[in-house]
């Protein structure tokens, strides 16, 4: 065989394997979608008190938290992420029959303690499996493709098992989720292990090495980089995380037995935009640059709970809250790969995805909990005032401390860098920018 048919069949490979891979996060976002709001209701209808709802859901919650970073130190080592994929996909769907058959209290607390551990591997492992295919350079797109059809998948199945509860049951949600695992896993099957090369799905400095070199997992926490575009998503999700959750109790007084029509409308809308908008975020972290995308995904949130606290009017609400698209879209590109570019060369990309995830799971977690207390002391404007004082300490943050990642080779002087310039988006311009405003909003309160 000539070299020149090789490469060709090689890349006809490598294609068939992308387009596989998308239907991965298709079925893997579907399948995820069953332990959605699913879950609570299904365990409500059972007679479960409110108590052991929020207990089972503190469960896997915490589970996944814990099991973040081993679970990137484990994609790291092992060289098949298709099997771990697999594995972990097969613990989920075990947990969804747990969930729909069995809903005494071990099986329950069982299954979520296998959800939480399950979901925690899935992301990580699917941008792994992304970087092996494509590699740095054509991550960004990857990435963005990956969460249009996880976004779709999501959408579609919850529009599914929707019909299926109001038609059949609670219960069988969970079965039909749980045989999404067959075309999930022959979706899988069809991207070829040979395509997915080890040592770039670790970031290894050595690419072609069998045993990658892997750098001292201490140097993850000496970057200031990491550990900042971690704050920056911490800060993010201690926002982001409990607006939901404050418009849906508003809205139960306000609108009655029209709130769960809004709610879907506000769950939907964002992953509508999420579809549309994650391969243009793609395409353009790979131009303009990760830095001004991350300030705009992190300013939706201020922007948003600002609005929030001037309107209850549902259609107004819908409205805003497609701003958590835009959030959804650009941070669910840019958080793969900006780890990716910290961690070039390092072998610990995983490691690192698993503590910025754990970070991000933290604020997360603490968001409702916080801003109930906030709420119930000092009433819900004063909520989301304290949501939008948090989401611009995370603007802030970027501005001042996180740096460009987009590597040098990616910045030529081609004509979307020359786009840029024309319209000052470069990076220095902004922070320019920006504290010439300060500078001017300091000295007008101090003349006062």
């Amino acid at each position: 065989m000539s070299v020149g048919s090789f490469k060709t069949q090689h890349a006809a490979s490598t294609v068939q394997s992308q387009h596989a891979l998308d239907w991965v996060n298709f079925f893997v976002a579907a399948l995820l979608m069953g332990f959605g709001p699913f879950v609570s209701v299904h365990l409500a209808n059972r007679s479960w008190t409110p108590e052991a709802i929020g207990l089972v859901l503190t469960v896997s919650g915490l589970a996944g938290l814990i099991a973040q970073i081993p679970a990137g130190e484990l994609i790291d080592l092992v060289k098949s992420k298709r099997a771990l994929i697999g594995i972990a996909t097969a613990a989920a769907a075990l947990a969804l029959l747990l969930f729909g058959l069995r809903p005494d209290f071990p099986s329950v607390i069982a299954a979520a303690l296998i959800q939480g551990v399950a979901g925690s591997m899935l992301g990580p492992a699917i941008a792994a499996i992304s970087l092996g295919l494509v590699g740095h350079d054509a991550l960004a797109e990857r990435l963005g493709r990956n969460q249009r059809f996880a976004s779709i998948g999501g959408l579609s199945a919850a529009a599914v098992m929707g019909v299926v509860g109001y038609l059949l049951s609670t219960r069988d949600i969970f079965v039909l989720a749980a045989a999404l695992w067959i075309p999930l896993i022959l979706a899988l099957l069809r991207v070829r292990a040979s395509d997915i090369h080890f040592g770039r799905s670790c970031g290894a400095p050595d690419h072609d090495a069998v045993k990658p070199q892997r750098v001292s997992r201490t140097v993850l926490f000496k970057d200031h980089r990491l550990l900042t575009f971690a704050v920056c998503l911490f800060l993010f999700q201690l926002a982001n995380g409990s607006l939901l959750s404050q418009l849906g109790q508003t809205l139960a007084h306000a609108e009655g037995n029209l709130s769960s029509l809004v709610v879907s409308a506000l769950v939907a809308g964002p992953q509508i935009v999420v579809a549309l908008l994650a391969p243009w975020v793609g395409r353009t972290a790979a131009s303009w640059g990760r830095r001004p995308l991350l300030v705009i995904g992190l300013a939706a949130v201020p922007i948003r709970s600002g609005l929030f606290a001037m309107t209850v009017d549902p259609a107004t609400l819908v409205a805003v809250q497609l701003l958590d698209g835009l959030s959804g879209a650009t941070l669910g590109v840019l958080t793969a790969l900006v780890v990716a570019d910290l961690t070039a060369g390092t072998g610990r990309f995983n490691l690192a995805q698993g503590l910025v995830g754990a970070l991000s799971g933290i604020g997360a977690s603490l968001s409702t909990s916080l801003s109930g207390v906030i709420v119930q002391t000092f009433g819900y404007v004063a909520g989301l005032l304290s949501v939008t004082a948090v989401g611009l300490l995370a603007v802030i943050v970027a501005l001042s401390f996180m740096p460009e990642t987009k590597p040098p080779s990616h910045t030529g002087a081609g004509h979307d860098t020359a786009w840029i310039r024309a319209w000052n988006l470069e990076p220095a311009t902004i922070d320019k920018k920006v504290g010439h405003w300060l500078a001017r909003f300091r000295q007008r309160v101090w003349s006062r």
